[in-house]
C-alpha cells in the first residue's frame, strides 16, 4: 500500500469520518434529515432525529474512535499487531457487571455502571497479578490476561445459563454489540478526552517502545512507568468502549493495521488517524447495520466481525505475498 503523507492522511481520515457520521445520520427506516430538523425542531420527525439518530451517531463515532486508540496503544504495549482491545480481559469484566445489572432489571444508567465497574475489576485484578513480587513483563501481562479473560467467558456462560428467557434475547444482544444500549455520549466522549492527550504526550516515547523495550530504555525512556501509563489508557478506552455497546470486534484491530499499511507509523500521526478511522468505520458498519435486514437491524459487532474477518485475512495473505516478493 502506497505511504500517504501525514497532512493529506489526517484530512483526508476527518473528511471520511465526516461522511461517515453524516451517511448514519441518514440512514434508518424513517426518511429523516439534519436539515428538516434543524429547520423545524418541533416536528415528530426532528424529534425522532434529536433523540435516537443524533446520540446513536455520536456514540457509535465515539466508540469506534475509543477502540481504534486503545488498539493502538494495546499493540505496542505487547508489541503485538495482531493485539486488539479486549485481550487483557477487560471486555469480560464489563460484560459480566452488565449481565448482572441486565439480570437484576436496571436501567441504562445501572447497566453502564456495573459495566464499567467490572471492567475496572478485571483491569486491576490483571495488573495485580501480573505485576507481582517478580517485576511486570509483556509475557506475563498477555497470560495473566488470557487465563482472567477465560474466567470471564466462564462466567459469563453461568449467567446466561441461570438467566430466564425473557432477558436472554437483552443478554445476547449486548455481548455481540449493540448501540441501542448507548444513551449518552458523553461517558465515552470524557473518556476519549482523558485518553488522547495523554497517548499524544507520550507518543515519543512510544515511538521508542516500538523499537524495543532494550533500545528505549537505553535513550533514557523509564519503561516499566511508560508500560503502566499505557495499559491504563487502554484498559480505560476499553473499558468506555465496552460499557457505552458492549463487545464490538475488529474495530480495534484492523484500525490501527490499516493505517501502518498507509505508512503513519509515527504514534504522534498515528494516534489521531487511529481516532478517526475507528470513529468512521464503526459509524458506517452502525449504519449497514440497520440496511441489511430492514426494517430489523443487526447487532452491530456481527456485522463487523462479518466484514472484519475476511478483510483482515486479505490483508494478511497481501502482506504475505509483498514479504514474500
Amino acid at each position: 500500500m502506497r505511504r500517504l503523507p501525514p497532512l493529506p492522511l489526517l484530512l483526508g481520515l476527518l473528511a471520511l469520518s465526516l461522511l461517515s457520521v453524516w451517511f448514519n445520520l441518514h440512514t434508518g427506516t424513517l426518511s429523516l434529515s439534519l436539515l428538516d430538523a434543524l429547520q423545524h425542531p418541533d416536528t415528530p420527525q426532528a424529534q425522532v432525529f434529536q433523540a435516537l439518530r443524533l446520540p446513536r451517531a455520536a456514540n457509535a463515532f465515539i466508540t469506534g474512535a475509543l477502540l481504534g486508540v486503545a488498539g493502538a496503544l494495546m499493540q505496542v504495549l505487547l508489541r503485538n499487531p495482531l493485539a486488539d482491545p479486549y485481550i487483557l480481559g477487560v471486555s469480560g469484566g464489563a460484560s459480566v457487571g452488565a449481565l448482572l445489572a441486565l439480570g437484576a432489571g436496571a436501567g441504562a444508567l445501572t447497566l453502564h455502571s456495573a459495566a464499567f465497574g467490572g471492567a475496572l475489576v478485571s483491569m486491576l485484578l490483571v495488573f495485580s497479578v501480573a505485576h507481582g513480587r517478580g517485576g511486570w513483563d509483556t509475557t506475563r501481562l498477555l497470560l495473566t490476561g488470557v487465563v482472567l479473560a477465560a474466567g470471564w467467558g466462564a462466567l459469563i456462560s453461568l449467567l446466561l445459563a441461570l438467566s430466564a428467557d425473557t432477558q436472554l434475547q437483552g443478554m445476547l444482544f449486548w455481548l455481540m454489540g449493540d448501540l441501542s444500549f448507548a444513551q449518552n455520549s458523553w461517558f465515552g466522549a470524557l473518556a476519549l478526552l482523558l485518553v488522547t492527550p495523554v497517548a499524544l504526550l507520550i507518543a515519543p516515547a512510544l515511538n521508542l517502545l516500538a523499537c524495543g523495550e532494550l533500545r528505549a530504555a537505553a535513550l533514557g525512556i523509564e519503561v516499566p512507568r511508560l508500560r503502566i501509563i499505557v495499559y491504563v489508557l487502554a484498559s480505560l478506552a476499553t473499558a468506555s468502549a465496552v460499557t457505552q455497546a458492549g463487545n464490538i470486534g475488529f474495530v480495534g484491530l484492523l484500525a490501527p493495521h490499516l493505517l501502518r499499511l498507509a505508512g503513519a507509523r509515527d504514534y504522534r500521526v498515528l494516534i489521531p488517524a487511529v481516532l478517526l478511522l475507528g470513529g468512521t468505520l464503526l459509524s458506517l458498519a452502525d449504519a449497514l447495520s440497520r440496511l441489511v435486514i430492514e426494517p430489523r437491524q443487526l447487532p452491530v459487532g456481527v456485522l463487523t466481525a462479518l466484514l472484519g474477518v475476511p478483510l483482515f485475512l486479505f490483508l494478511l495473505h497481501r502482506a504475505q505475498r509483498s514479504h514474500g516478493g
